[in-house]
């Protein structure tokens, strides 16, 4: 698998988040970060999705979440 190599620059506060994640998780720091990017990245992408088909389920009368789970339980 090839690999790339991204700097950040994280303020103080930030970096002291990582650090103490770092210690109580036992992953290294950039584990920590590639985790964090990977969330995010996943949450924009299911955002994004969620945008291009509400119209469509709002035209169903899935209006909310919980009408969606109703529907499905």
């Amino acid at each position: 698998m090839k690999t790339s190599t991204l700097t950040i620059r994280l303020d103080k506060d930030l970096e002291n988040m990582l650090s103490k994640a770092s210690k109580k998780t036992g992953k290294n720091r950039s584990e920590i970060a590639r985790e964090a990017l990977r969330r995010q990245l996943r949450i924009s992408q299911f955002e994004a999705l969620r945008k291009r088909v509400m119209p469509f389920a709002e035209a169903r009368g899935f209006l909310t979440d919980d009408d969606v789970f109703f529907k499905v339980s």
